[in-house]
C-alpha cells in the first residue's frame, strides 16, 4: 500500500527535526509522499526537496498558516489553520506576504518574553530565538522553561503558561482565514481547514457552518485524517467533504521530538493512502 504524509514539521517552525532529517525519516518508514508544512515559512522546503530528490519521496511543498476569525467576538475568537499544497514553487508574492507575518510574530514574541518575565520567570526573548532556526513559537519559550527547571516537560509549560487563555499567552495580530485561502491560491495552491476538530467544540452543526463559511472564502478540501481525530470525527469530516464537494488530506502532525506522541505516517491509528494525494493535484489543476 502506497502510503503519505502530508502534515509535518520541521525545525525551521516548531519542530526538531531538519528538513533533510524529516525526509530521511520518512523514507525510512516506505513513505511514498511528504509534505513539509513548516507553521507561517516556506524557509525549510528547498532542502528538504533536495533531500527528497536524494531518497526517492515524493516531495510537496506546504506550508500552514495561523488565521483569526472574524465573525466571533474578541473573547471568542479561535485560530484556525490553513493548510497550503503547492506543486511547484509559490511565487515571490507570497513568500514576501509570510515576511509581514514574521515580523508581527516577533512583536508577539517580545511582549510573550515580557509578560513571562512580570510573572518571575526568567526568560529572555533572545534565549527562545536561539532554539529555533526560522521561526520562534510557543514551543521555543516552553523549551526555555524546561531547560531552566520551571516545569518538567514543554506540554506542561504550555499548558500552565502559554495556552490560548493563561498567564503569559499574548494573541498574535493574524490574517483571516479569507486572506489565507486567496492567498494560497494566489500563489498556485491548494487550501486545506487543518484538524477541524479544534473547532467547534465538536459541535456538528457549528463545524458545518464554519466549513461553509470557508468555502465561500474558496476553501477547496479539509483535514479528515488527523491526530486529534477520533473513528467518529474522522466519519464526520468524510461526509461533509463528500456533501460539500472538498478533497480530503490527512498527516501526523508531526513535530519530532518535542511531540513524541505525534508519529511520523501515522495519522491517529490511521495510514493516509497516496489516493488521497492524487485527488488534491487535480484540485490544483482545475
Amino acid at each position: 500500500m502506497s502510503l503519505i504524509d502530508l502534515h509535518t514539521h520541521s525545525a525551521f517552525s516548531d519542530g526538531t527535526d531538519s528538513p533533510a532529517e524529516l525526509v530521511r525519516r520518512a523514507a525510512a518508514l516506505d513513505l511514498e509522499a511528504l509534505a513539509l508544512t513548516d507553521h507561517d515559512t516556506l524557509e525549510g522546503l528547498e532542502e528538504a526537496a533536495a533531500e527528497s530528490a536524494r531518497c526517492g519521496v515524493l516531495f510537496i511543498r506546504g506550508v500552514e498558516l495561523s488565521a483569526r476569525r472574524e465573525d466571533e467576538p474578541d473573547e471568542l475568537r479561535r485560530t484556525v489553520h490553513i493548510l497550503g499544497y503547492f506543486f511547484s514553487a509559490p511565487d515571490g508574492a507570497f513568500a514576501a506576504w509570510l515576511e509581514t507575518l514574521a515580523l508581527r510574530r516577533r512583536a508577539r514574541n517580545r511582549a510573550m518574553a515580557e509578560r513571562l518575565q512580570a510573572l518571575g520567570y526568567d526568560v529572555r526573548l533572545e534565549e527562545a530565538e536561539a532554539l529555533a532556526r526560522r521561526i520562534t513559537a510557543r514551543p521555543h519559550f516552553a523549551e526555555v522553561l524546561v531547560r531552566k527547571g520551571y516545569f518538567p516537560t514543554v506540554r506542561a509549560a504550555i499548558d500552565a503558561l502559554l495556552a490560548e487563555g493563561c498567564p503569559a499567552y499574548v494573541e498574535k495580530e493574524d490574517p483571516s482565514p479569507a486572506e489565507c485561502i486567496r492567498r494560497i491560491r494566489e500563489a498556485g495552491g491548494v487550501a486545506s481547514l487543518a484538524h477541524p476538530r479544534r473547532l467547534g467544540n465538536g459541535d456538528p452543526a457549528q463545524e458545518d457552518s464554519i466549513l461553509r463559511a470557508l468555502m465561500d472564502a474558496g476553501l477547496q478540501a479539509v483535514e479528515v485524517w488527523h491526530p486529534d481525530h477520533d473513528p467518529r470525527a474522522v466519519s464526520r469530516y468524510q461526509q461533509l467533504a463528500v456533501k460539500y464537494g472538498l478533497a480530503m488530506t490527512g498527516g501526523s502532525d508531526y513535530h519530532g521530538a518535542r511531540t513524541p506522541d505525534l508519529r511520523l505516517g501515522d495519522a491517529g491509528g490511521v495510514r493516509v493512502k497516496k489516493s488521497v494525494l492524487d485527488e488534491l493535484r487535480r484540485r490544483a489543476a482545475r
